[in-house]
């Protein structure tokens, strides 16, 4: 039985809310999502128009698909949650400045929403995935800063160095103020930036739009499996939380899709060698990508 830990461990004592104005409170789970956001694009913007697509273009697919993601995140972690109490009390459904988003829910809903919008915009729509490949690991970043102030993201009680006892009584997340968890936000925090990390240094090596994504989805996915081990979160099947479940059908669904998608497209040297017949076959030699033709939308 755990209690009160005095030893060795990492004591939170930060308000949840970063500035109150009378009725209306800023919560710093909110101000990371934001902080997340501008820089993702800041980083995102840049590789996008190496791709061909203009930063006017990727703003106009990425509010619809911000908003779609919120949304999806919200109600995916609201159905795998007690959904019930949810239910009885439809307003909370709305409150995501208190947590509780389930990342797969904007993957699931953001991405046919992006699909739409780039046919709607002329934009292609695999190379706008790799773009977001970059923005969503940085954005996850900051968003886990958010979630350690928070504290609704925590590992099993835990008497290790580096576990963290929350103190501040207006943080509600926690089951106990007197216990010491394992920093599971601060897991999925490193693991996001070492992820952007990997995705960054693949950016240029890809050959093949949509590539990018989904390496970044199967490696996001493969981190999730492993890390929800140390969540405290309810047990669904096999001894699994719900998302590892998601986190095992996405790799299997990803693999096949991502291998039958390569064949069918011909990599960039393709590419470069079909437009220039005299160019070597092989060799070190790489050219930017070639604009994107709206007429050729895939």
């Amino acid at each position: 039985m755990f209690t009160d830990i005095p030893a060795l461990v990492i004591r939170i004592g930060v308000d949840p809310v970063a500035l109150r104005l009378g009725p209306l409170s800023v919560h710093w789970y909110g101000l990371m999502y934001v902080a997340g956001i501008v820089v993702g694009l800041r980083i995102a913007l840049p590789y996008a128009e190496r791709l061909g697509i203009s930063a006017d273009k990727v703003y106009d697919v990425f509010w619809p698909v911000l908003i779609a993601a919120l949304i999806g995140g919200r109600l995916y972690f609201v159905v795998q949650s007690d959904l019930g109490s949810y239910l009885r009390h439809p307003g909370n459904i709305l409150a995501t400045w208190e947590g509780g988003m389930a990342f797969y829910g904007a993957v699931f809903l953001g991405v046919p929403v992006a699909y739409i919008a780039c046919r709607l915009r002329h934009v292609s729509f695999p190379r706008l995935l790799d773009a977001a490949a970059l923005f969503i690991p940085v954005a996850q970043s900051f968003g886990r800063i958010g979630n350690i102030i928070n504290g609704d993201i925590i590992g099993y009680p835990s008497t290790l160095a580096w576990a963290v006892r929350y103190t501040n009584p207006n943080n509600t997340f926690v089951p106990s103020h007197t216990i010491a968890y394992q920093p599971a936000a601060a897991y999925e925090m490193v693991f996001s930036a070492a992820l952007f990390l990997v995705i960054w240094s693949l950016r240029r090596r890809v050959s093949i739009p949509g590539e990018l994504f989904a390496i970044w989805l199967i490696l996001y996915s493969g981190g999730q499996f492993i890390l929800f081990f140390a969540r405290a979160n309810p047990v669904v099947f096999v001894d699994l939380k719900q998302a590892q479940v998601t986190a095992l059908a996405t790799i299997a669904v990803t693999i096949p899709v991502a291998v039958l998608w390569a064949r069918t497209q011909p990599s960039r040297r393709d590419r470069q060698n079909a437009n220039d017949p005299e160019q070597p076959q092989s060799g070190p030699r790489v050219q930017p990508l070639e604009p994107y033709d709206a007429s050729r939308t895939q």
